[in-house]
């Protein structure tokens, strides 16, 4: 089956609706906060809206730094980043208290789109559990043998029905919008990194994996090549 292909520039500005949509919310409190600070005499509402602008502030820029490594790392074809960053945005992006994240990623230097694969797949088990619960991430091998795995627990834990497709580059009615633009771009991402990405659900649990993909054919070298350079155009597109 031929894959769906989305055009560079397409899927840059998609990406880049994704990346405001995370952090309209939080600028917004922040400049309600201030709002109220302009108006406001209470000491006591002045004190909210202080502690409210923080908050906010603080949220608004764990979003910003986890999508600038998920989404538009910096760096040319090949560079690697260190996984104690990706730890470090991740743990700062699930800083709530529904949601605890158990980390057992080898602080190394890792391939670029290793890196960016692992923090979108914390995406899709973060969207796993809507209630919160316990995201376990763990990886087994290293180098071009690396492969990792997301358990996400929680109650009502489950995997939208077309998240399996987009990852596969075959979103439903062939069309991709602003929702589902992340998980498409992870498994473009996958591809690029050479991993193949399984999701198996249970009650209350779900389990994400990206292991070493099979040698592929002349024809799949040529359609992942194609995927590297579109991955790479968006990058630059949207890169800080």
């Amino acid at each position: 089956m031929t894959k769906f292909a989305l055009d560079s520039l397409d899927l840059a500005a998609l990406l880049s609706s994704r990346v405001c949509h995370d952090v309209i919310s939080p600028v917004g409190a922040i400049v309600n906060g201030l709002e109220v600070l302009e108006e406001e005499k209470d000491a006591e509402m002045r004190g909210h809206a202080l502690a409210l602008i923080k908050s906010s502030a603080a949220e608004a820029s764990a979003r910003l730094q986890f999508c600038r490594l998920a989404f538009g790392a910096a760096g040319s074809k090949g560079a690697e980043i260190d996984t104690g960053d990706a730890e470090h945005v991740t743990r700062q992006l699930l800083a709530d208290e529904r949601t605890k994240l158990e980390w057992g990623v080898p602080r190394v230097l890792m391939s670029k789109n290793k890196v960016k694969l692992l923090l979108n797949l914390c995406l899709i088990a973060d969207a796993a559990i809507p209630r919160g619960g316990v995201i376990s991430v763990a990886s087994t091998g290293s180098g071009d043998e690396i492969a990792f795995t997301l358990d996400a627990k929680g109650v009502n834990a489950r995997i939208a029905a077309a998240i399996p497709g987009l990852l596969a580059g075959l979103p439903e009615d062939g069309v991709v919008d602003a929702r589902a633009i992340q998980v498409y771009y992870a498994g473009l991402v996958a591809q690029a990194a050479g991993l193949d990405v399984e999701i198996s659900a249970q009650s209350e649990h779900v389990t994400i994996t990206a292991r070493p993909a099979a040698a592929p054919t002349a024809q799949e070298n040529d359609a992942q090549t194609e995927t590297e350079a579109q991955t790479e155009k968006a990058q630059a597109a949207i890169r800080a």
